[in-house]
């Protein structure tokens, strides 16, 4: 799955006005924070790696962009440690900011979603958070409110059997 993952905006095969209106925050250099939900395998990741990796050359990628799974570690321990301390610390060279993406944030605790707004609250300023889930449901009012949200449908044979059959010539 990772060989293959869309490494920028123009490979991912569905869910054009999404796209169309990442890249305009991006090319406006206005990106809000971000909350992507739908089914598993929708292309969510893959829409802010993508994302990630359009507004971050490859040497600086480690040091401005922060990638958690939130299913392994969904306490509050994982916000007030690793997540703030990366908010927290400026960019020194580069103008613009850091970003955050909480995959499966669903999974996190009612106390961890919480710490997250405040997080979000008082770094808004250098940092930008992804939150992606599967349930929309599952993320406090608080969190939503904070961020553009945006539904990824299922996707349809049409769009998944080219890319399949691109992995199939690739791989003989």
């Amino acid at each position: 799955v990772e060989k293959y993952r869309p490494q920028a905006l123009s490979e991912l095969v569905s869910h054009r006005d999404i796209l169309s209106t990442v890249q305009r925050f991006i090319s406006e250099d206005r990106l809000p924070h971000l909350l992507l939900y739908g089914p598993p395998g929708t292309g969510k990741t893959s829409t802010i790696l993508a994302c990630a990796k359009q507004l971050y050359r490859e040497r600086e990628f480690g040091s401005m962009v922060l990638e958690l799974n939130a299913s392994d570690d969904r306490g509050i321990d994982i916000v007030r440690g690793p997540i703030l301390s990366f908010a927290s610390t400026r960019t020194i060279f580069k103008k613009g900011f850091k970003l955050v993406i909480l995959d499966e944030a669903d999974a996190m605790t009612q106390d961890a979603q919480n710490a997250l707004r405040r997080v979000i609250e008082k770094f808004t300023e250098n940092t930008r958070f992804c939150l992606i889930c599967n349930y929309l449901s599952k993320i406090i009012p608080a969190l939503q409110s904070r961020c553009t949200r945006f539904r990824f449908g299922p996707l349809t044979p049409e769009l998944m059997v080219p890319r399949l059959q691109h992995v199939i010539q690739e791989e003989g």
